[in-house]
């Protein structure tokens, strides 16, 4: 059951704190959470002393991390130095949709909708090419956030406007502008059973969208063992062989298996890399050996699950994910 009271987020993070003193690896992900949850429980301050601590450790994503210290900041009355903090982001440009999406709706949380759209425009800009339908899950709410912030502002639809509806609209039956409109606020003290109606439609489409999100926390990944990685294991344990014939397979299964997910609707979808000491420590952790197949998906799950997956497909202009060393689109993006 989900943390629903002050107490009981911090008992999460407190759990998480203790977790990632267990797995250091992981420590990024398991360290924002744990912010997150002290946020929720109001203890903002802790929080901030985690995003800071992080900060000086050269974290992997060390913009995000500036962004959720910027949205906590501001929540309870360093507004200056939250301002500075995004303003340094958009700078930065990051390539990642996630501080982005944070900055901009800190924006728009403290009604500087102006502020807000820019930075929801920019990261569009970078992330996305005009004229492809086909956007990362990962940034789809740079999207709709940006088509709600300029529903506010009265601004007609553009080209990003009608792509996020369609991107909407796959899943939903209620179109981002009903969602999104400004007039929904009356309807809810309407004496009108079909406009009230109408509203608990919408709402329910809402809830559905967030429901969604929550019940996949992390992505549905594939494993990746990148080269040095691979030969080691099958050096190491040749009984694998039978699951991994060679390099070039493994690599062109990754990537077939991923497009064949998304072909079916499955989104969030991701990556996430192996390790040989870290398989053999799961498969210890499991009371099993790592030459059972089956330890596989569980140990794939496991990754995700602690925040160790890459997104796929790769943001605009990225590099492969094989580690190649080339844009994906020049290496296994190619259809």
């Amino acid at each position: 059951m989900r943390p629903d009271t002050p107490t009981a987020h911090t008992t999460e993070a407190e759990r998480l704190l203790r977790t990632a003193e267990q797995y250091p690896e992981d420590r990024e992900p398991l360290l924002l959470r744990a912010a997150a949850h002290l946020e929720l429980a109001g203890d903002r301050e802790r929080a901030s002393t985690l995003y800071d601590q992080l900060l000086t450790e050269e974290p992997e994503h060390p913009l995000l991390v500036k962004a959720l210290q910027a949205a906590n900041l501001w929540e309870y009355g360093h507004e200056a130095e939250a301002r500075a903090l995004i303003a340094g982001i958009r700078t930065a440009a990051p390539a990642d949709p996630a501080p982005w999406e944070t900055i901009a709706e800190t924006l728009e949380s403290h009604d500087e909708l102006e502020e807000s759209h820019a930075c929801f425009t920019e990261g569009i800009t970078l992330l996305l090419t005009p004229g492809d339908d086909d956007v990362p899950y990962d940034t789809r709410p740079l999207l709709t956030g940006r088509h709600r912030v300029r529903r506010l502002l009265a601004r007609p639809h553009d080209e990003w406007d009608r792509l996020a509806d369609k991107v909407h609209t796959a899943h939903s039956p209620i179109s981002l502008d009903e969602l999104h409109d400004p007039n929904r606020l009356w309807a809810l003290g309407s004496d009108n059973p079909a406009e009230l109606r109408a509203e608990i439609a919408r709402l329910r489409s809402e809830l559905g969208s967030y429901r969604s999100a929550l019940s996949r926390p992390f992505p549905v990944a594939v494993l990746h063992w990148p080269a040095p990685e691979f030969t080691e294991l099958l050096t190491t344990y040749p009984a694998l062989a039978a699951e991994y014939p060679s390099y070039q397979t493994h690599l062109a299964s990754i990537e077939s298996s991923l497009r064949e997910l998304a072909a079916t609707g499955t989104a969030n979808l991701g990556i996430v890399t192996a390790t040989v000491p870290s398989f053999e420590a799961f498969a210890a952790a499991e009371a099993s050996t790592p030459t059972n197949p089956s330890l596989l998906p569980q140990y794939t799950t496991t990754l995700a699950a602690r925040g160790r997956a890459f997104p796929w497909p790769p943001p605009k202009g990225a590099d492969c994910w094989c580690g190649a060393g080339a844009a994906y689109r020049d290496c296994h993006g190619q259809a």
